[in-house]
């Protein structure tokens, strides 16, 4: 009972910390993904389209923007033109709407972990308050990242495999078309889905192998799985590519007077493929360094560690002991062993279990670009592995003190000034003196993550907003950006702001513009300017952990 009361204190948590909203903002392709791309093409909205979402490089399938972000975004337009509410359509619900929607989805995650607990030898509240209280549950699958829909998809496929039910019986093997169609959608919205499927699908052909006997109902579920598949992908082709070529009915109808072979070559010339151009950019070593290249064993020595703390490290010891013990058996009874262990026998499952977890590990780490959101999927297997055998009860206060550090860094900490500072400048710029008088604003984010557009609700048809995105720009390339609109003389009632982390600030004073005014936005932390340890305990501690808007003055005024 008092399992499930701090479950269910967990599962709140989740969904309040949603609405509240978390502050910390993890990585751009939370925004750039999903929420600024459907804010842009439902609410027309000024938003900036990452490369990936552009008709000349599509990378991304539009599927599950248009299914998440799309289906959140057309209920506020639904509600404001309805006037059920004036303010539907604001930063707070922009941004919120989205996450809400796969917050609601990240109950997959314990409904798979309560299935599939007792069929793997786990406890199964054991295993749900481990997967509800990480970190990882309460900001990372309350995000907009194809990651965490990558995490949703593949504890569907362990659930459809999974083959001998709690009771204990056995079952029928699974259905092999869900499992084509959970396959071939989590392919389209990540290809390296396949990493993660690949040890569930062999599995699963390992189940059927075993319990079938003729030719005939041996090749039937694979042949349904690579049906549903095949028809899963050509949905998801002909809606990317109506997404992005506009191909309606108006080009379907031109083509009724010409020839089938010539109908064919402009259908094929106009398909898109998303996963073949992902596929193809990411395997050119040359375009993983434009966003980072790491040693191949970070996956394995730092982000499952940053992720999952103690549960990586007892997933890496067990893991390291099975192998010692299978090398010793194989010397002392031969390379003929017949002991493997099988999918169906919980006593058997945690090399299994630890197969799920460390052969996607390895795939991912065959990339040279390796950040550490990639591998949120493995939660599942691992606290599966971690809740059986009382594996992780010793570790209890470890455990408990590395999520509430880690939710506290990445959930409030990390960049968390810019979405505060968003919902600051949305009120400025749509204020009733703006409305009023309207007046021209110049934002420059500096040294911050890419700043969502729009979170600004401005709509494309109004240009009294400009935003401008220096990212890590150096000394001098700042001030000649701040210094070329600070003497622009044309627009008498032009508003310039600067947005910039505080340890960071003086470089402003540096370009020679005076400053009108000044917020602070507190707390936030620039990984990549990161505060002095000696700032830390100073006087000033508050502006190294802050984000400023400044306003700045004309060249020639003085202050």
């Amino acid at each position: 009972m008092a399992a499930r009361r701090l479950w269910a204190f967990l599962a709140a948590l989740r969904a309040g910390w949603c609405l509240l909203p978390q502050a910390g903002y993890l990585h751009p392709d939370e925004f750039f993904q999903s929420p600024e791309v459907m804010a842009g093409d439902v609410l027309n909205l000024q938003v900036y389209y990452p490369w990936e979402f552009l008709s000349s490089s599509p990378c991304r399938t539009a599927v599950f923007p248009l299914a998440t972000s799309g289906v959140a975004y057309r209920v506020l337009k639904a509600l404001q033109q309805l006037d059920v509410c004036s303010r539907c359509v604001s930063a707070y619900t922009l941004l919120v709407a989205p996450r809400l929607l796969l917050t609601v989805f990240s109950f997959v995650l314990d409904y798979s972990v309560h299935r599939l607990a007792p069929v793997w030898g786990a406890e199964p509240w054991q295993a749900l308050l481990l997967l509800a209280g990480s970190y990882v549950t309460l900001v990372f699958y309350t995000r907009t990242f194809t990651n965490t829909l990558e995490g949703f998809l593949f504890a569907l496929l362990l659930v459809l495999v999974s083959s001998k039910q709690s009771g204990g019986r056995d079952t029928k093997p699974p259905r092999s078309p869900l499992i084509g169609v959970v396959t071939a959608a989590g392919f389209f919205n990540r290809p390296t889905f396949l990493a993660f499927a690949l040890m569930p699908l062999l599995c699963w052909a390992g189940c059927n192998a075993d319990s079938r006997k003729s030719i005939k109902a041996l090749i039937n579920p694979f042949s349904k799985l690579i049906t549903c598949a095949c028809f899963t992908a050509v949905v998801f082709i002909t809606a990317d590519t109506v997404y992005f070529t506009s191909v309606g009915w108006d080009s379907l109808l031109s083509f009724r007077n010409s020839s089938l072979s010539d109908v064919i070559a402009q259908v094929n010339r106009r398909l898109v493929v998303t996963p073949f151009n992902f596929l193809r950019y990411n395997l050119d070593s040359r375009n993983l360094a434009q966003h980072g290249s790491h040693p191949r064993v970070t996956h394995f020595v730092v982000n499952g560690a940053l992720l999952f703390g103690v549960l990586h490290l007892l997933a890496i010891d067990a893991g390291f002991k099975m192998l010692k013990k299978y090398i010793h058996r194989s010397v002392r009874v031969g390379w003929y062993y017949r002991g493997s262990p099988g999918l169906s026998v919980p006593s058997q499952g945690q090399p299994t279990l630890l197969l799920f977890y460390f052969v996607p590990l390895a795939l991912l780490s065959l990339f040279s670009h390796q950040e550490p959101r990639f591998l949120i999927p493995l939660i599942l297997p691992l606290v599966l592995f971690s809740a059986s055998q009382n594996r992780a009860m010793k570790w209890q206060p470890v455990i408990i003190i590395f999520n509430v550090l880690g939710a506290f860094l990445f959930g409030c900490l990390h960049q968390g000034g810019l979405i505060p500072c968003l919902f600051h400048l949305e009120h400025l710029v749509h204020s009733l003196e703006a409305s009023n008088h309207p007046r021209h604003y110049t934002l420059l984010f500096a040294h911050t993550y890419m700043p969502p557009r729009s979170l600004l609700n401005i709509e494309k048809k109004d240009t009294h907003v400009e935003v401008i995105d220096v990212a890590g720009s150096g000394e001098e390339t700042l001030c000649q950006v701040v210094g070329q609109h600070a003497n622009n003389g044309t627009c008498s009632d032009c508003h310039f702001l600067v947005i910039i982390p505080g340890t960071v600030r003086a470089t402003i004073s540096k370009c020679g513009v005076p400053l009108e005014n000044e917020t602070l936005i507190f707390p936030h932390l620039s990984m990549e300017d990161p505060p002095q340890i000696s700032f830390l305990f100073s006087e000033n501690w508050r502006s190294q952990l802050g984000l400023y808007i400044l306003q700045l003055g004309r060249a020639q005024r003085s202050l």
